[in-house]
């Protein structure tokens, strides 16, 4: 549990808030590509964001923060939130990081911020040197939710071994979307129509993280080969949309 501040913050979409957490001098926080912290509120309630740099680019800590109407902290990162604020975190956390001593292909598959683990992965398996096929699928709703895909189209300059496909769910009159469109996981299936071989990383929305591995263990993925991060939302922001959280 560390004290940090944050060092910067940049809008990236409409909805999408990215910021960087400076810790304190003499601290390093150790993560794998992948893992995630939790910011602690002052109430003590908790808000999990993937950790969107790689272990070796470790002087930030980068997050990639979705506004959603849960009226607390995702309000105050877009309306209160400014740089030198003063924040709480814990981590790493999560047994959702990058296996690179696999010798099989990956296919990594992020629904919106689902996107930010897999940068980090990307990051990393560049740094390292790893030259097996990845085929990186991004799923969002119209060209506006889309992110960083100048960098990721950078990527496909620099590494040969990189594929990407961008799949719009719901494009808008004036997209001019001449790509893919649907589910992602969809458009996952479409082009790997057996799975069976490969090492599948999703990251995303709960109903689409669930949906996703439903669809990739139809096309003979093993349990074994897949590795998933589902993003649930808060208490707060499950009731302002109007679902009510099933009671265990």
């Amino acid at each position: 549990t560390l004290p940090c501040r944050v060092e910067s913050m940049e809008l990236l979409t409409h909805d999408i808030m990215k910021i960087e957490l400076k810790l304190p001098e003499t601290e390093r926080m150790q993560f794998l590509a992948g893992q995630y912290i939790e910011i602690i509120l002052k109430d003590g309630k908790r808000r999990a964001f993937s950790i969107a740099n790689a272990p070796h680019d470790d002087d930030l800590i980068e997050l990639h923060i979705r506004h959603v109407p849960d009226g607390h902290f995702g309000d105050f990162v877009f309306e209160g939130m400014k740089e030198k604020t003063l924040l709480k975190i814990e981590g790493p956390l999560g047994s959702y990081y990058l296996r690179e001593e696999s010798n099989r292909p990956v296919i990594l598959v992020g629904g919106g911020t689902g996107f930010a683990p897999l940068k980090g992965m990307l990051e990393h398996a560049f740094k390292i040197g790893l030259d097996k096929p990845i085929h990186l699928f991004c799923g969002v709703r119209a060209v506006r939710d889309l992110y960083m895909d100048e960098m990721v189209k950078a990527w496909l300059e620099q590494h040969p071994n990189l594929k990407y496909t961008a799949v719009l769910s719901q494009p808008e009159e004036g997209d001019d979307w001449q790509g893919k469109t649907g589910h992602v996981s969809e458009a996952v299936v479409a082009e790997y129509p057996d799975l069976s071989g490969y090492d599948v990383y999703l990251s995303g929305p709960p109903a689409m993280v669930k949906s996703g591995m439903d669809i990739f263990y139809a096309k003979g993925l093993p349990e074994t080969q897949i590795y998933s991060d589902s993003f649930e939302y808060s208490d707060d922001a499950l009731r302002a949309m109007g679902i009510q959280k099933p009671k265990s």
